[in-house]
């Protein structure tokens, strides 16, 4: 199976697609899909779909069983029927700003280097939960670093490994909580910088913008207890 288009074109905003299969809960699969299903943090893609003058909302997208992405319509309607041609088109203003706040949390944990415990993704907010049993010292320095990076404008890119080659190098998973798919043979990593200028380098499967300057200004938000040992850090675009 060739990689979706969310992961080798995630600008794509409209993308003309042929209906495969209807799930028991009325839910689309397309040959070939544009949406990015839940997963890792980041929430599932909405948009719409267009068939012979009717256009469906979808509310979100999942990963069916095959690990398919399967469209979930705003309401129960009248599906495209199995065989139909459609034009699939994203809330691209919605999406990017996931883009954007998953690429920051990214550098959040490039400013945080302590262990990742949990995380989570929104159109416009984002935060981490780190192995940290004092609040910083400085959170207004932080901020200041974080916002220092994205200005860098450094270009984020991806590179495959294999199952043995992540098992040989652990350091390279920072999440505590979730773990990357093994199994499948090969593994992508997000890298942030280039050369001497890489500043990152994780197993993600979502979706980042192509440069660090196009998330646009960070300001944290509470930075919350949640335990002996977890400190929650809220962030969000400015703009």
């Amino acid at each position: 199976m060739s990689d979706p288009v969310y992961r080798t074109d995630p600008y794509a905003r409209e993308l003309s697609a042929r209906v495969v299969d209807h799930t028991d809960e009325g839910g689309v699969i397309l040959g070939t899909t544009l949406f990015y299903p839940t997963g890792g943090g980041q929430p599932g893609d909405s948009g719409w779909i267009d068939w012979d003058g009717t256009s469906l909302a979808i509310a979100t997208t999942v990963k069916g069983a095959s690990g398919d992405s399967v469209l979930v319509p705003a309401e129960p309607t009248r599906l495209p029927p199995i065989g139909a041609h459609v034009v699939q088109r994203l809330d691209w203003e919605r999406r990017h700003k996931h883009m954007r706040v998953h690429t920051a949390l990214h550098l959040l944990s490039v400013v945080i280097p302590l262990p990742v415990t949990g995380g989570a993704i929104g159109a416009g907010r984002g935060r981490l939960d780190f192995q940290m049993p004092e609040p910083p010292e400085d959170r207004d320095a932080l901020e200041a670093e974080l916002n220092r990076l994205i200005d860098c404008d450094l270009v984020v890119s991806e590179s495959w490994i294999t199952d043995a080659e992540l098992e040989a190098n652990p350091s390279l998973v920072k999440t505590m909580s979730v773990q990357p798919p093994r199994g499948g043979g090969h593994i992508r990593l997000v890298r942030i910088g280039d050369g001497v200028d890489q500043v990152d380098l994780q197993p993600c499967g979502g979706t980042h913008v192509a440069r660090t300057g196009e998330i646009g200004r960070v300001v944290f938000g509470k930075i919350e207890n949640k335990g002996k040992q977890n400190r929650r850090v809220n962030i969000s675009l400015d703009t």
